[in-house]
């Protein structure tokens, strides 16, 4: 009777697995992200699709696309988000924001956003006017911390993307203390931040920041102003950005920084590589390797998964 009763549960589950095939099964997926090329010194190397190595959820992958995005390929959505709790000496910085804006190549959407109860305001929504864009700059207006928490702008920022363009870029420049007014201390699983981490993964965000304090004497602790820089630093390595900052108060001078960041985006290419997902999985862990010398290679650290194959 024993043998009898093992055998029909045996011929219940060969049943159930001949009925959902794909249960527990993985599908091969595509997926698409943006990397740039950073040199070491000197000038960028050539860098071909056989200089890669790419692991996708600690597998490695075959990689089926390396493009530079020049050309037909060099459309690029890019959102200026500044706190607008940010201190007045933001005005000494606007000129070279407004020349950075306005440098920008022709194929760009520029949009220019201030971070306001939580929310991305924008002053300007994305437009191939630059000088426009350049205009709707002004000083924050808000008092201190009316921002709530920059994470929840950016969360809010990346889930209501004013584009829905799957050519182009998207990337942000925040300028931003970092601080999460509701979790002050650095706290590497603050929910507030992993969760914009995870927004803007999810919408293809690349996250660049400049640290600059907010008003009131809040900000005027190395407890708060450590922990805002590292929560920033996070949010970048996690999508494929940079934080710019000049020890633990404002910069002198943007101009350096934003040099630097058009070097980034001159530099960037877009990765296509195969993947094997779970159902259901919205993202997918990545490492991107090369072994090309005197150069990295900044990605983010997850990204979306496309249709199943």
């Amino acid at each position: 009777m024993a043998k009898l009763k093992v055998l029909a549960a045996g011929l219940i589950l060969c049943s159930l697995a001949c009925a959902f095939p794909s249960l527990g099964q993985s599908d091969t997926a595509t997926a698409q992200t943006v990397v740039t090329v950073v040199p070491k010194s000197g000038e960028v190397p050539d860098l071909q699709q056989q200089n890669l190595k790419v692991w996708a959820d600690g597998k490695e992958s075959s990689v089926t696309q390396w493009q530079s995005l020049h050309g037909d390929r060099a459309g690029l959505e890019f959102v200026v988000l500044i706190d607008d709790s940010a201190r007045s000496s933001f005005g000494l910085q606007m000129n070279d924001l407004a020349k950075f804006i306005q440098s920008l190549p022709p194929t760009a959407l520029v949009g220019v956003a201030y971070m306001q109860n939580g929310r991305a305001v924008f002053a300007q929504n994305l437009t191939p006017d630059h000088a426009l864009a350049a205009k709707a700059l002004r000083l924050a207006s808000g008092p201190p911390g009316s921002s709530a928490s920059p994470y929840f702008c950016l969360s809010d920022l990346a889930k209501r993307w004013p584009s829905q363009d799957p050519k182009n870029r998207r990337e942000v420049l925040m300028i931003t203390d970092g601080v999460d007014r509701y979790s002050p201390r650095y706290d590497p699983q603050d929910p507030y931040m992993q969760a914009s981490i995870s927004d803007s993964q999810k919408a293809g965000l690349i996250v660049y920041s400049i640290f600059f304090r907010d008003t009131g004497h809040f900000d005027n602790s190395y407890y708060e102003t450590n922990a805002g820089q590292n929560l920033l630093s996070q949010v970048a390595q996690a999508t494929g950005g940079k934080l710019y900052w000049q020890g633990l108060s404002n910069p002198v001078s943007f101009q350096p920084f934003l040099s630097d960041l058009s070097k980034r985006l001159d530099n960037q290419y877009e990765l296509g590589f195969t993947t094997r997902t779970k159902p259901n999985q919205q993202l997918v862990d990545l490492k991107v390797k090369t072994d090309v010398a005197r150069v990295s290679l900044d990605a983010p650290q997850r990204v979306p998964v496309g249709a199943a194959q």
